[in-house]
Protein backbone atom coordinates (compact mmCIF):
# COMPACT_ATOMS: atom_id res chain seq x y z
CA UNK A 1 0.00 0.00 0.00
CA UNK A 2 2.75 2.35 0.96
CA UNK A 3 4.59 1.45 -2.23
CA UNK A 4 1.52 2.41 -4.25
CA UNK A 5 1.27 5.82 -2.64
CA UNK A 6 4.89 6.55 -3.37
CA UNK A 7 4.44 5.58 -6.95
CA UNK A 8 1.44 7.90 -7.21
CA UNK A 9 3.41 10.82 -5.77
CA UNK A 10 6.24 10.23 -8.17
CA UNK A 11 3.81 10.17 -11.05
CA UNK A 12 2.27 13.49 -9.99
CA UNK A 13 5.71 15.00 -9.58
CA UNK A 14 6.71 13.79 -13.00
CA UNK A 15 3.55 15.23 -14.46
CA UNK A 16 4.26 18.60 -12.84
CA UNK A 17 7.80 18.58 -14.16
CA UNK A 18 6.53 17.77 -17.61
CA UNK A 19 3.92 20.55 -17.44
CA UNK A 20 6.37 23.27 -16.36
CA UNK A 21 7.83 24.00 -19.83
CA UNK A 22 4.33 24.35 -21.32
CA UNK A 23 3.37 26.91 -18.59
CA UNK A 24 6.60 28.76 -19.15
CA UNK A 25 5.87 28.80 -22.85
CA UNK A 26 2.40 30.24 -22.25
CA UNK A 27 3.88 32.96 -20.00
CA UNK A 28 6.50 33.86 -22.60
CA UNK A 29 3.82 34.09 -25.31
CA UNK A 30 1.72 36.47 -23.17
CA UNK A 31 4.75 38.70 -22.69
CA UNK A 32 5.37 38.78 -26.39
CA UNK A 33 1.74 39.66 -27.08
CA UNK A 34 1.97 42.46 -24.51
CA UNK A 35 5.07 43.86 -26.20
CA UNK A 36 3.38 43.71 -29.58
CA UNK A 37 0.29 45.48 -28.21
CA UNK A 38 2.51 48.17 -26.71
CA UNK A 39 4.27 48.63 -30.05
CA UNK A 40 0.91 48.90 -31.80
CA UNK A 41 -0.23 51.49 -29.28
CA UNK A 42 2.99 53.41 -29.72
CA UNK A 43 2.57 53.29 -33.48
CA UNK A 44 -0.97 54.65 -33.15
CA UNK A 45 0.30 57.43 -30.87
CA UNK A 46 2.97 58.29 -33.42
CA UNK A 47 0.35 58.38 -36.15
CA UNK A 48 -1.81 60.70 -34.04
CA UNK A 49 1.17 62.94 -33.39
CA UNK A 50 1.99 63.06 -37.10
CA UNK A 51 -1.61 63.95 -37.90
CA UNK A 52 -1.60 66.73 -35.30
CA UNK A 53 1.72 68.02 -36.61
CA UNK A 54 0.36 68.11 -40.15
CA UNK A 55 -2.74 69.96 -38.94
CA UNK A 56 -0.54 72.52 -37.15
CA UNK A 57 1.50 73.00 -40.32
CA UNK A 58 -1.67 73.60 -42.31
CA UNK A 59 -2.89 76.14 -39.76
CA UNK A 60 0.49 77.88 -39.77
CA UNK A 61 0.42 78.14 -43.55
CA UNK A 62 -3.07 79.64 -43.38
CA UNK A 63 -1.91 82.15 -40.74
CA UNK A 64 1.14 83.01 -42.83
CA UNK A 65 -1.10 83.71 -45.80
CA UNK A 66 -3.30 85.95 -43.63
CA UNK A 67 -0.25 87.81 -42.34
CA UNK A 68 1.07 88.37 -45.85
CA UNK A 69 -2.33 89.67 -46.95
CA UNK A 70 -2.49 92.06 -43.99
CA UNK A 71 1.05 93.25 -44.72
CA UNK A 72 0.11 93.89 -48.34
CA UNK A 73 -3.01 95.83 -47.32
CA UNK A 74 -0.95 97.81 -44.80
CA UNK A 75 1.59 98.77 -47.46
CA UNK A 76 -1.23 99.84 -49.76
CA UNK A 77 -2.68 101.98 -46.96
CA UNK A 78 0.71 103.57 -46.29
CA UNK A 79 1.14 104.29 -49.99
CA UNK A 80 -2.28 105.94 -50.17
CA UNK A 81 -1.41 108.05 -47.13
CA UNK A 82 1.91 109.04 -48.71
CA UNK A 83 0.14 110.00 -51.94
CA UNK A 84 -2.41 112.06 -50.02
CA UNK A 85 0.38 113.73 -48.07
CA UNK A 86 2.34 114.58 -51.20
CA UNK A 87 -0.80 115.84 -52.92
CA UNK A 88 -1.66 118.05 -49.94
CA UNK A 89 1.92 119.25 -49.66
CA UNK A 90 1.99 120.08 -53.37
CA UNK A 91 -1.26 122.05 -53.17
CA UNK A 92 0.04 123.96 -50.17
CA UNK A 93 3.24 124.74 -52.03
CA UNK A 94 1.24 126.08 -54.95
CA UNK A 95 -0.77 128.24 -52.56
CA UNK A 96 2.52 129.59 -51.22
CA UNK A 97 3.73 130.27 -54.76
CA UNK A 98 6.21 127.42 -55.06
CA UNK A 99 6.72 124.58 -57.51
CA UNK A 100 4.61 121.42 -57.09
CA UNK A 101 6.01 118.73 -54.83
CA UNK A 102 7.33 115.47 -56.29
CA UNK A 103 4.63 112.94 -57.09
CA UNK A 104 6.70 109.77 -56.76
CA UNK A 105 6.53 107.27 -53.87
CA UNK A 106 9.48 108.69 -52.11
CA UNK A 107 9.51 107.65 -48.38
CA UNK A 108 9.09 110.01 -45.72
CA UNK A 109 12.24 110.84 -43.83
CA UNK A 110 12.22 110.98 -40.07
CA UNK A 111 12.45 114.86 -40.36
CA UNK A 112 11.07 116.14 -43.78
CA UNK A 113 12.49 119.46 -45.00
CA UNK A 114 10.27 122.35 -46.10
CA UNK A 115 10.30 122.94 -49.87
CA UNK A 116 12.28 125.73 -51.41
CA UNK A 117 9.52 127.94 -52.68
CA UNK A 118 9.44 131.07 -54.72
CA UNK A 119 8.13 134.03 -52.70
CA UNK A 120 4.37 134.01 -52.80
CA UNK A 121 3.56 137.61 -53.65
CA UNK A 122 6.71 138.68 -55.49
CA UNK A 123 4.90 139.44 -58.74
CA UNK A 124 3.92 142.80 -60.13
CA UNK A 125 4.26 146.09 -58.30
CA UNK A 126 3.82 145.86 -54.56
CA UNK A 127 1.44 148.30 -52.95
CA UNK A 128 2.68 150.71 -50.35
CA UNK A 129 2.98 149.10 -46.90
CA UNK A 130 0.41 149.61 -44.20
CA UNK A 131 1.73 150.34 -40.73
CA UNK A 132 -1.19 150.58 -38.34
CA UNK A 133 -0.91 153.52 -36.00
CA UNK A 134 2.08 154.98 -37.88
CA UNK A 135 0.71 156.15 -41.25
CA UNK A 136 2.65 159.43 -41.07
CA UNK A 137 5.90 157.55 -41.65
CA UNK A 138 4.87 157.00 -45.28
CA UNK A 139 5.66 160.64 -46.00
CA UNK A 140 9.35 159.85 -45.74
CA UNK A 141 9.26 157.36 -48.63
CA UNK A 142 11.25 159.20 -51.29
CA UNK A 143 14.52 157.70 -52.39
CA UNK A 144 13.69 154.93 -49.98
CA UNK A 145 11.04 153.60 -52.36
CA UNK A 146 13.41 153.69 -55.32
CA UNK A 147 16.00 151.64 -53.40
CA UNK A 148 13.30 149.26 -52.27
CA UNK A 149 12.05 148.76 -55.85
CA UNK A 150 15.54 147.80 -57.05
CA UNK A 151 15.72 145.00 -54.48
CA UNK A 152 12.12 143.95 -55.12
CA UNK A 153 12.70 143.75 -58.87
CA UNK A 154 15.62 141.36 -58.27
CA UNK A 155 13.33 139.24 -56.13
CA UNK A 156 10.63 139.13 -58.82
CA UNK A 157 13.26 138.03 -61.36
CA UNK A 158 14.18 135.07 -59.14
CA UNK A 159 17.68 136.37 -58.33
CA UNK A 160 17.34 135.49 -54.69
CA UNK A 161 21.00 135.75 -53.70
CA UNK A 162 21.22 139.17 -55.33
CA UNK A 163 17.89 140.32 -53.86
CA UNK A 164 19.12 139.27 -50.41
CA UNK A 165 22.19 141.46 -50.84
CA UNK A 166 20.06 144.39 -52.03
CA UNK A 167 17.57 144.08 -49.17
CA UNK A 168 20.46 143.89 -46.71
CA UNK A 169 21.86 147.10 -48.17
CA UNK A 170 18.42 148.70 -48.00
CA UNK A 171 18.06 147.81 -44.31
CA UNK A 172 21.48 149.28 -43.58
CA UNK A 173 20.41 152.54 -45.24
CA UNK A 174 16.86 152.54 -43.85
CA UNK A 175 16.83 150.55 -40.58
CA UNK A 176 13.59 152.16 -39.32
CA UNK A 177 11.80 153.48 -42.40
CA UNK A 178 8.36 152.93 -43.89
CA UNK A 179 9.47 150.02 -46.06
CA UNK A 180 11.70 148.42 -43.42
CA UNK A 181 9.08 145.79 -42.43
CA UNK A 182 8.52 144.85 -46.07
CA UNK A 183 12.26 144.64 -46.64
CA UNK A 184 12.61 142.34 -43.62
CA UNK A 185 9.86 140.11 -44.97
CA UNK A 186 11.29 139.85 -48.48
CA UNK A 187 14.82 139.40 -47.17
CA UNK A 188 13.48 136.42 -45.21
CA UNK A 189 11.76 135.17 -48.37
CA UNK A 190 15.02 135.48 -50.32
CA UNK A 191 16.73 133.26 -47.76
CA UNK A 192 13.77 130.87 -47.59
CA UNK A 193 13.73 130.42 -51.38
CA UNK A 194 17.37 129.30 -51.29
CA UNK A 195 16.67 126.97 -48.32
CA UNK A 196 18.75 129.08 -45.95
CA UNK A 197 16.15 128.47 -43.26
CA UNK A 198 18.25 129.61 -40.31
CA UNK A 199 18.80 133.10 -41.71
CA UNK A 200 15.21 133.23 -42.95
CA UNK A 201 14.01 132.46 -39.43
CA UNK A 202 16.12 135.31 -38.06
CA UNK A 203 14.59 137.87 -40.46
CA UNK A 204 11.00 136.72 -39.97
CA UNK A 205 11.48 136.68 -36.22
CA UNK A 206 12.86 140.23 -36.34
CA UNK A 207 9.88 141.36 -38.42
CA UNK A 208 7.28 139.85 -36.06
CA UNK A 209 9.04 141.14 -32.95
CA UNK A 210 9.48 144.71 -34.21
CA UNK A 211 6.27 145.13 -36.21
CA UNK A 212 3.58 142.85 -34.68
CA UNK A 213 0.72 144.93 -36.20
CA UNK A 214 2.15 145.39 -39.68
CA UNK A 215 0.30 143.87 -42.61
CA UNK A 216 3.30 141.57 -43.19
CA UNK A 217 3.24 140.27 -39.61
CA UNK A 218 0.81 137.41 -40.30
CA UNK A 219 2.78 136.17 -43.31
CA UNK A 220 6.03 136.71 -41.43
CA UNK A 221 4.85 134.58 -38.51
CA UNK A 222 3.69 131.89 -40.95
CA UNK A 223 7.06 131.84 -42.70
CA UNK A 224 8.81 131.87 -39.32
CA UNK A 225 7.07 128.56 -38.54
CA UNK A 226 7.90 127.12 -41.94
CA UNK A 227 11.54 128.15 -41.56
CA UNK A 228 11.67 126.36 -38.21
CA UNK A 229 10.13 123.31 -39.86
CA UNK A 230 12.70 123.51 -42.65
CA UNK A 231 15.44 123.20 -40.02
CA UNK A 232 13.81 120.09 -38.58
CA UNK A 233 12.25 121.77 -35.53
CA UNK A 234 8.80 120.25 -36.03
CA UNK A 235 7.56 120.83 -32.48
CA UNK A 236 8.61 124.48 -32.48
CA UNK A 237 7.16 124.96 -35.95
CA UNK A 238 3.79 123.59 -34.85
CA UNK A 239 3.71 126.00 -31.90
CA UNK A 240 4.46 128.94 -34.21
CA UNK A 241 1.82 127.89 -36.74
CA UNK A 242 -0.73 127.59 -33.93
CA UNK A 243 0.14 131.19 -32.98
CA UNK A 244 -0.66 132.26 -36.54
CA UNK A 245 -4.12 130.73 -36.23
CA UNK A 246 -4.80 132.27 -32.81
CA UNK A 247 -3.35 135.74 -33.54
CA UNK A 248 -4.70 136.18 -37.07
CA UNK A 249 -7.96 134.19 -37.23
CA UNK A 250 -9.70 134.13 -40.59
CA UNK A 251 -6.65 135.39 -42.48
CA UNK A 252 -5.05 133.68 -45.48
CA UNK A 253 -1.98 133.09 -43.32
CA UNK A 254 -4.10 131.36 -40.67
CA UNK A 255 -5.74 129.09 -43.26
CA UNK A 256 -2.37 128.18 -44.74
CA UNK A 257 -0.99 127.58 -41.24
CA UNK A 258 -3.87 125.19 -40.53
CA UNK A 259 -3.18 123.28 -43.74
CA UNK A 260 0.54 123.11 -42.97
CA UNK A 261 -0.17 121.82 -39.46
CA UNK A 262 -2.25 119.00 -40.90
CA UNK A 263 0.48 118.24 -43.42
CA UNK A 264 3.16 118.12 -40.70
CA UNK A 265 1.08 115.88 -38.45
CA UNK A 266 0.26 113.53 -41.32
CA UNK A 267 3.95 113.36 -42.21
CA UNK A 268 4.80 112.40 -38.63
CA UNK A 269 2.21 109.62 -38.68
CA UNK A 270 3.83 108.17 -41.82
CA UNK A 271 7.22 107.77 -40.22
Amino acid sequence: MRIGINRLMLAVAAALVAAAPAYAQRASLADRVGVLEQQVNNSQANTDMLNQLQQLRTEMQALQGTIEQLQHENEQLKQRNRDQYLDLDGRLNRLEGGAPAATGAEPVSAVPAAPATKPAAATGSERAPTVRGDASSLAAAGDERAAYNVAFDALKAGNYDYSAQLFQSFLELYPNAAYTPNALYWLGESYYATRNFKMAESEFNDLVARYPTHDKAAGGLLKLGLSQYGQGNAAQAQQTLEQVISRFPGSDAARTAQDRLQSIRLGQQLR
